[in-house]
């Protein structure tokens, strides 16, 4: 099998049918396979007729977005691995050869990350006509699109079961570089992350992803940095100046967080895993994505 497409889905049935419609036009059944996990949702469980040859795997309780990436990801067989957001899907032309080319020239490429385009558009690919070629090492991937070689997934730890969402797509970078392998970014590949850019603009403040990648964001120091200790002064100290002096219910989710960063040190302290002084290296010197 060459080419594994993986998708989690939780309560968005309207957005995965979409997806899996346009995943139709280029999947291939004799050379790709597309599982999904229906995290904790009943209403998405009642489309699974329609697409036969989907391989779902049913999650009765949710168990959140990195679990269940971590418990799909064991199941797939391809030699590349394309994850996809539920509400997102590839418009680059040829996207499968060009994926598989870039894994081909390159032994030491662990991870593409695809080009981004947010929002809600009639024709997503009339987004690509004006960009330029642009690929260069980067740090990280956006979980929305992106492609993993097989063999390298596997000798990671995957994605954590410790971490429920924002921040685990953070963790398998950090652990491809610190084997040694290159994280390319290139805008040959990309993805419409169909989210209605204004209504979020307009929903303003996120509590639930502040909290989350405060607490998720110190595990990932604990655990990876070489020096931890500064990196979680800078954490705790920015989050504090700029939200949790905004508002009372950013202090409470500062303080809860705060709470459960003691809670969990000890749990977090037996997974540490250091980072190399070259992979340390990388993170301060190769260029970030930007979402």
């Amino acid at each position: 099998m060459e080419i594994s497409f993986l998708i989690v889905t939780k309560n968005r049935p309207d957005e995965l049918q979409w997806s899996l419609k346009q995943l139709q036009s280029i999947f291939d059944s004799e050379r790709h396979e597309v599982l999904v996990y229906i995290d904790g949702c009943e209403a998405t469980e009642s489309i699974q007729v329609q697409f036969p040859w989907v391989k779902w795997y049913v999650g009765k309780d949710s168990i959140s977005a990195s679990p269940a990436r971590n418990f799909l990801y064991a199941k797939a067989v391809g030699e590349i691995f394309i994850g996809l957001d539920d509400d997102a899907h590839l418009i680059s032309e040829k996207p499968v050869e060009t994926i598989q080319s870039y894994f081909k020239s390159n032994e030491n490429l662990g991870i593409l990350a695809f080009l981004e385009i947010k929002g809600l558009f009639d024709n997503p690919k009339n987004q690509l006509t004006v960009i330029e070629k642009e690929e260069f090492l980067t740090i990280e991937f956006i979980g929305s699109g992106f492609a993993i070689r097989k063999k390298v997934y596997d000798e990671t730890n995957g994605f954590p079961i410790w971490m429920d969402i924002y921040g685990e797509e953070s963790c398998v970078s950090l652990e491809v570089m610190n084997l040694g392998y290159d994280i390319l970014f290139s805008n040959q590949v990309a993805v419409n992350h169909r989210i209605d850019v204004e209504k979020r603009k307009l929903q303003g403040k996120n509590y639930f992803r502040f909290q989350r990648q405060l607490q998720n964001s110190f595990r990932l120091y604990v655990i990876y940095s070489r020096r931890p200790f500064w990196k979680i002064a800078k954490l705790l100290f920015h989050n504090f100046k700029k939200y949790a002096l905004s508002d009372r219910r950013y202090f409470s989710l500062y303080a809860y967080a705060l709470g459960n960063m003691i809670a969990v040190l000890p749990s977090i302290l037996q997974r540490r895993k250091k980072m190399s002084k070259v992979a340390e290296q990388k993170l301060r010197t190769l260029k970030g994505i930007t979402y």
